[in-house]
């Protein structure tokens, strides 16, 4: 069977032009990548935000490249049909045009990524250009940015005030001409982001910014309900993830103390190479099939 042609960069901008809608999520590792994969996500986004929901940062802030370069690569081992775009962490591209020309170029040559992600309008223009002068396809990203979190004085919504507004208008179109070839807007009003979405000729993608976007994305640990303390206004919990989690886990705990697992299924009988009586003995992934000696 041939396999299917994988995402590209021409084909998101066809996907706004033709009005089909892009969905997009966060991923960190390759368990994940390969599930998201096959429901054909076209979009994967490796952000920053695996500080706080994988690594337990209290914000983005702490995430070094080394770390993001660490998942991105986890991410890309799957192989997926989509693209993987990866975060640039804070102070990775802020000083200077060269920190992100080395920065964003870790994260395709050894990460592997299809592009990089980077915040901020006009301040970040010059990176933007020359990074795609260089070939690697740049997401923008505004509104909300939380790597400027101490500076904005929290998480709250952005562009409701006219004049901000009118500034995150201007830094869209600004990020346009630069060449972002997507851009991601964050925590503004529904009507300001459908305004810039019918403004640009690249995609938009929605996070807490109403309908009107080409897209959506969310943090795959907040759409899957895995933190019960975190329910922010725009997020969709799709699955209660960690109550189903918690069951499992207590009945397994269960089971070993009743002591019905493991049952006969799960042991190996004489034929096998492994003694089921023996516990220092473990078996690797994929043995039990005849060609390992397994029943």
């Amino acid at each position: 069977m041939t396999a299917a042609v994988r995402m590209t960069v021409p084909r998101l901008a066809a996907w706004k032009e033709a009005g089909r809608k892009i969905p997009m999520l966060t991923c960190y590792d390759f368990t994940m990548a390969r599930i998201l994969d096959a429901c054909r996500i076209p979009v994967l986004l490796v952000g920053d935000s695996l500080g706080q929901v994988v690594l337990g940062y209290d914000s983005t802030l702490p995430v070094t490249l080394d770390e993001m370069i660490h998942h991105t690569r986890a991410v890309t081992r799957a192989r997926p049909w989509g693209l993987v775009f990866a975060d640039l962490p804070f102070m990775t591209y802020q000083p200077s045009v060269a920190h992100a020309l080395e920065a964003a170029g870790e994260l395709v040559r050894a990460g592997r990524a299809d592009g990089v992600k980077l915040e901020g309008g006009a301040r970040s223009v010059a990176a933007i250009e020359a990074l795609v002068a260089a070939g690697i396809p740049v997401m923008g990203h505004l509104g909300l940015t939380p790597q400027s979190v101490l500076a904005l004085g929290g998480y709250g919504v952005r562009g409701r005030e006219a004049v901000e507004a009118e500034t995150i208008r201007r830094d869209a179109a600004a990020l346009e001409a630069a060449g972002c070839c997507s851009l991601v807007l964050e925590s503004v009003p529904a009507l300001l982001a459908a305004e810039i979405t019918a403004q640009l000729r690249i995609p938009t993608i929605g996070i807490g910014a109403g309908p009107g976007c080409d897209g959506q994305v969310l943090v795959l640990h907040d759409m899957l309900g895995l933190f019960g303390e975190f329910r922010p206004r725009f997020v969709r919990r799709f699955l209660e993830g960690a109550d189903l989690i918690t069951g499992a886990v207590e009945e397994y705990v269960r089971t070993v103390q009743e002591g019905t697992f493991p049952a006969a299924e799960h042991s190996y009988g004489p034929g096998g190479k492994t003694p089921a009586c023996d516990p220092k003995r473990t078996t690797p992934r994929g043995a039990g099939s005849p060609e390992a000696g397994g029943e």
